[in-house]
């Protein structure tokens, strides 16, 4: 029988199903315990939540900072590195990703007993603190010195979130399998694509949205199967379209030839458009893809997946953010089964709980940033470790007695069942994941117990800002102004934060015949997000004013948009 709760945090009412007390039943873990436990052990019973969803997604993802990146010293050896860690959080010990990988320091070194006149947060957030952490989650890869949550990529520059080979792509957000792009949020099996927001196997398209098996799209949204259209909405299998016009291949031609997309202030004049084509577009309900029994947002090859954003065949699953997730609820991450409330967790990871950053492991509960490792509970760091509590060693039976010993102490002090508190992250609210998906106020974040980083590490640039030409080819036909570019600092025109055009970056746009952009990297990414849907479902009716279909949408209803049902949008497919 399904419950009715209010969330501790918010006040605000939300349910428990049968489906979600029967998966927290299924996760309730089994220990030996001490002598007089019952045959073959006791099995401590999984708390309901005391937070609503959004408000465990918030507390989950101030564990995650992604973006925000900081020269520090290495804790280990004094080098200057690259660091989510700002230089003022010294009360943390941080290694060089190479370092933190070395044999010679053990995080067993730090093992401890646990004191059980103590909440065991608090012991954990201790143990934190002592044990050293990784500068960046950033492995097999090769010069992407500026890159957080990645694996095997290669020369990508300010790109996070991304994995699967992805090469040659800079300042891009979740980009996997995909060469020689910028400017992305989203996107997968792309080439040569600049400044979108959700594409799946597209080549060469830009300014645009929701595009699928695509090329040569400007300025477009929601098309499938296109190529070659500009300024273009909810079409399907079409080519040589302008404004949502069908035109011969000669008539095409000839209009592209009167946009001029290599001066930025003809992009600012055609995002315009844009923009206006955006809100008064109509827009399907949600994006699910070949999608069965699927409640959410970006969804692809999903089956019973219920309150979940950008997933990827994935099954049986409740409020995830992930691929190839199966029997996950309340977590975050990629190729895991069997997790309950995790951050960062997955390649491999399998019956998991209460955890962040745990890759390679099996049965972790209460974990954080440990790599191939099983039967642990409160660790930090550890690497192929099992049997372990508080970084310290214990045979299986001694593990058994302890851990249940511990749940039983975590009970009564109302620990058991919760992820880490508010708070407890080493990052402020501004730095971390959570501003992105829910941003608050510094007195917003402060009184739910967050922490703020207030001071200010961004570069400080004195001198007079670099003018970028309106014009890509000044820079193409000059090698003297190509060097000035590049040697100069640029005003972003929004915030006013300098940046710097790379070597790299500058080949890109040459190559694509780009015009140099006027803002900062940090405020793109900004404008991308605006392009993209909230964390919140709303519960609305189609707006077609011949149907009665009521969905769950990521759309607001003060949006400007109409928003239709997968039947009515299909109608107005082109």
């Amino acid at each position: 029988m399904s419950l009715n709760k209010t969330c501790r945090q918010c006040d605000q009412r939300f349910v428990v199903e049968d489906e979600d007390l029967a998966f927290y039943k299924k996760m309730s873990p089994t220990f030996a315990g001490p002598e007089g436990a019952p045959l073959g052990g006791k099995t401590f019973e999984m708390p309901t939540p005391t937070l609503c969803p959004e408000c465990r997604d918030i507390r989950r993802s101030s564990f995650r900072n992604e973006r925000s990146l900081y020269k520090r010293k290495c804790d280990k050896t004094g080098k200057e590195i690259v660091s989510v860690y700002s230089p003022d959080k010294t009360d943390y010990k941080v290694y060089e990703i190479s370092e933190w990988y070395k044999d010679d320091w053990d995080p067993m070194d730090y093992g401890r007993d646990f004191d059980f006149s103590r909440p065991f947060f608090e012991q954990f957030d201790e143990l934190m603190h002592d044990v050293p952490r990784l500068s960046l989650f950033n492995t097999n890869t090769e010069n992407c010195e500026y890159a957080n949550y990645v694996e095997g990529i290669k020369n990508c520059y300010m790109t996070m979130v991304t994995y699967y080979g992805t090469e040659d792509s800079h300042f891009c957000y979740r980009t996997y399998t995909s060469k020689d792009n910028m400017d992305l949020n989203y996107a997968q099996e792309v080439e040569k694509c600049y400044d979108c927001v959700f594409l799946d196997k597209c080549y060469n398209c830009r300014y645009s949205t929701r595009l699928t098996n695509c090329r040569d799209c400007y300025f477009s949204i929601s098309l499938t199967g296109c190529s070659d259209c500009i300024l273009c909405s909810n079409l399907n299998r079409k080519q040589y379209c302008i404004n949502n016009k069908q035109l011969t291949k000669e008539e095409y031609e000839k209009r592209f030839k009167e946009f001029d997309f290599t001066s930025h202030k003809k992009i600012s004049k055609y995002r315009e458009e844009f923009e206006k084509l955006r809100i008064n577009s109509v827009v399907k309900f949600a994006d699910q893809v070949k999608c069965e029994d699927c409640i959410g947002d970006n969804l692809i090859e999903c089956k019973n997946v219920k309150y979940a954003f950008n997933s990827h065949q994935s099954e049986d699953c409740k409020y995830l953010m992930g691929e190839k997730a199966h029997n996950v609820y309340d977590s975050r991450g990629g190729s895991f089964e069997w997790c309950y409330e995790c951050n960062h967790t997955g390649l491999g990871v399998h019956h998991t709980m209460f955890s962040s950053g745990v890759i390679h492991c099996t049965d972790m509960y209460y974990c954080e940033t440990c790599h191939g490792s099983h039967d642990c509970f409160g660790c930090v760091g550890l690497r192929n470790k099992e049997y372990c509590v508080f970084n310290k060693q214990y045979t299986k039976e001694e593990y058994e007695k302890i851990v249940a010993k511990i749940i039983e102490h975590m009970q009564k002090t109302q620990e058991w069942g919760e992820f880490f508190p508010n708070g407890s992250s080493p990052f402020g609210y501004n730095e971390a994941l959570v501003n992105s998906l829910f941003p608050k106020t510094k007195e917003e974040a402060l009184k739910i117990g967050m922490k703020w980083q207030d001071n200010d590490y961004s570069i400080e640039f004195k001198g007079s800002a670099l003018e970028p030409h309106d014009d890509i080819s000044d820079y193409i036909e000059s090698e003297e102004e190509r060097e000035k570019l590049l040697a100069g600092t640029l005003k972003c025109e929004i915030s006013g934060k300098p940046f710097r055009i790379m070597p790299q970056e500058l080949a890109f746009y040459i190559n694509n015949k780009i015009p140099i952009p006027h803002k900062h990297y940090d405020t793109r990414y900004s404008d991308r997000l605006k392009l993209e849907f909230t964390r919140r479902l709303y519960h609305r009716k189609c707006m077609n004013e011949n149907c009665s279909n009521e969905f769950e949408t990521t759309y607001a209803p003060e949006r400007p948009e109409k928003v239709y049902c997968e039947k009515c949008y299909q109608k107005v497919i082109i």
